[in-house]
């Protein structure tokens, strides 16, 4: 059986279509399956290459009706009908005569739920009117952009009780899902430090040719395609860490932020910015016009995020120049550590003294319960399956019109760190404070009990 039918089936026929994910602030992210019958009607804004990941896989599942989707390039609008007639379901209401038409799916009444997944300055904007209509909201990540947008998502959640969740997949990865397994299980011991990132060579992004992954294009805005249509004008604008969430979502989970723990200050450093000037040049020519532009994003960008607990973290944004992918996470206790790059771990007085264990066997011991069970069903979703369970979490938590396990309030703490950082790094490293978006709240809200009622 192929993955897609596997997944489906599952969803179509087991009463577990919540796979444990659907559950209240106060329960467990990993608990109670659902029997939720019901079907979720749902509206997509942006089919771009991450929409229609979610699209095809919303279109996996039995309790979903996609009802509207919205683009303004009729491209990918015609991708995304396709994939819904493939999946014999039936032609939604179409949006994308302009940037605001969007605001025209809001207005449908067979819309319960939308998913944003547009470029980023587009995010919160929609976020805030997808809310203020009642819709519950699903957003890419980040949610914003500056310290406004994110006080704009909490008031208005607050003002209305309309949730959103942040769609951070890579809080669902099974090496991240293990390793917080073993942080509740305390085999770290008390935790102390942490490092993660966005660690990506994203210059391929530049393609003028739209032939290949790694091609040697250097144009973007009007003239490049996909991401580079919009995403290479951050590293003009802002000297700032523009993508934190992959690296912090996780972290935070792990050390309980906004549920006993928050942030409390950021200092950033950034480098100079000499990566996609070189790449210009050596692909383009120096007589390219690109190659005239002053790119203002330093190539790497350093923040350490200090927290009312006592722990640091390390977060570090490194897209410009040339090096594999790592999100380069680093979890470190009283009892050991684990590192990410080497897949290596190390347990005070289970671990050989000063050599590092292969972490294979220690993630599989503490694989999390949601990936034993639910694995199979995973594969094939995107991400190495960790698309599969965020989705999962966002459906059935719209369903039932309950808060999200990755909450408004994760969305505005994890976003901050764009404006804090650029606010750090323009004044020669400064600390910056970060605000309480749960107004004290943090001090009560509960921890997820991950691992509680898991089946």
């Amino acid at each position: 059986m192929s993955n897609q039918k596997s997944r489906r089936s599952f969803l179509k026929n087991s009463t577990l279509a919540g796979v444990g994910i659907a559950v209240s602030p106060n329960i467990s992210l990993a608990s109670i399956p659902s029997t939720n019958k019901q079907k979720l009607k749902l509206g997509l804004i942006g089919v771009g290459l991450r929409g229609t990941n979610h699209l095809q896989n919303a279109l996996q599942r039995d309790d979903v009706l996609i009802t509207a989707i919205c683009d303004i390039d009729q491209t990918r609008i015609e991708i995304g009908l396709k994939e819904i007639v493939n999946a014999k379901q039936e032609k939604p209401i179409i949006f994308g005569k302009n940037d605001l038409d969007y605001r025209n799916l809001l207005e449908l009444t067979n819309v319960d739920a939308v998913i944003i997944s547009t470029p980023w300055l587009w995010h919160a904007r929609m976020a805030k009117d997808a809310m203020r209509a009642g819709k519950y909201v699903g957003v890419e990540v980040s949610a914003a952009n500056t310290m406004e947008e994110c006080w704009d998502l909490v008031n208005i959640h607050e003002d209305t009780g309309t949730h959103l969740m942040i769609l951070e997949n890579v809080n669902y990865r099974r090496d991240i899902l293990a390793v917080l397994n073993m942080v509740k299980q305390d085999v770290f011991g008390e935790l102390v430090h942490f490092r993660c990132g966005y660690q990506h060579d994203l210059r391929f992004v530049k393609l003028n040719d739209g032939k290949s992954a790694y091609g040697k294009g250097v144009e973007f805005g009007e003239k490049g395609i996909s991401e580079s249509k919009w995403r290479t004008q951050h590293s003009v604008s802002r000297n700032a860490d523009v993508y934190p969430t992959h690296g912090v979502g996780p972290i935070a989970t792990m050390c309980n932020i906004n549920r006993g723990n928050r942030f409390s200050s950021i200092t950033s450093n950034a480098t100079k910015s000499i990566g996609l000037h070189n790449y210009i040049v050596k692909h383009g020519g120096r007589d390219h016009p690109n190659a005239k532009i002053k790119f203002k994003q330093g190539d790497v960008i350093t923040s350490t995020i200090e927290t009312t607990n006592g722990e640091t973290i390390i977060v570090t944004h490194d897209c410009n120049l040339p090096r594999p992918y790592s999100l380069g996470f680093r979890v470190q206790g009283s009892n050991g550590l684990w590192e990410v790059d080497g897949n290596r771990i190390y347990i005070e007085g289970k671990s050989k003294p000063h050599k590092w264990d292969d972490a294979d066997s220690w993630l599989k011991k503490y694989d999390h319960p949601l990936w034993e069970k639910y694995g199979e069903y995973a594969e094939g979703s995107g991400h190495g399956g960790m698309d599969f369970f965020v989705l999962n979490a966002f459906v059935e938590c719209a369903k039932q019109n309950i808060a999200p396990p990755l909450d408004v309030y994760d969305a505005a703490a994890w976003s901050a760190i764009t404006p804090l950082s650029e606010l750090s790094i323009e004044n020669n490293g400064e600390p910056q404070n970060f605000p309480d978006f749960t107004r004290g709240m943090w001090i009560k809200r509960k921890p997820y009990d991950w691992l509680k009622d898991t089946y």
